[in-house]
């Protein structure tokens, strides 16, 4: 199997559930069954990691500072109930240094201090409700591609692998 052809996915994993070999999704959303929609959505294709969803931020703040520093493309609700998806965010960021650039931000309504909150965390990728399918799959594959460039290159290129491994 090459860095270009996604792992066939044998295990769903769920709430609460904390292992992945591959790069997973983390979807955050306050409203169970927006939170199922969404998840669905990126199951139907996504397969290079789990996709793994929350009703509830504090669940999700414990299931991702329980695991081992990383990666992962999050999928925030910008409003979690009393909690925003920033927050969320930045409670993640000791185990996930960059939560915020791997994350897609979901708005009800992409108002001019969203649009400003998602520029001062260095998020780039901001879509309205409801979502459009394809504007999901295009944003979840940019960060996707991030990490499969970054990883051919280090296959392909030793010296290069050598100086990363130096930082």
């Amino acid at each position: 199997m090459s860095l270009w052809t996604p792992a066939k996915r044998d295990h769903k994993y769920g709430e609460g559930e904390n292992m992945s070999d591959g790069l997973d999704v983390i979807v955050v959303d306050d409203d169970k069954g927006i939170c199922d929609v969404i998840s669905e959505l990126v199951e139907s294709f996504y397969s290079w990691g789990s996709v793994i969803s929350f009703s509830n931020a504090d669940s999700a703040i414990d299931h991702c500072l329980q695991r081992d520093i990383g990666v992962a493309i999050f999928v925030v609700d910008v409003f979690l109930g009393g909690l925003s998806g920033f927050y969320f965010l930045d409670a993640v960021q000791a185990k996930f240094p960059t939560a915020h650039e791997d994350a897609i931000i979901i708005s009800g309504n992409a108002s001019d201090d969203v649009v400003n909150m998602c520029l001062a965390s260095r998020v780039n990728y901001l879509l309205e409700k409801p979502i459009k399918p394809y504007a999901l799959q295009l944003a979840v594959r940019a960060i996707t591609g991030k990490y499969l460039d970054f990883a051919k290159k280090l296959l392909q290129d030793p010296t290069y692998a050598d100086s990363v491994t130096r930082l």
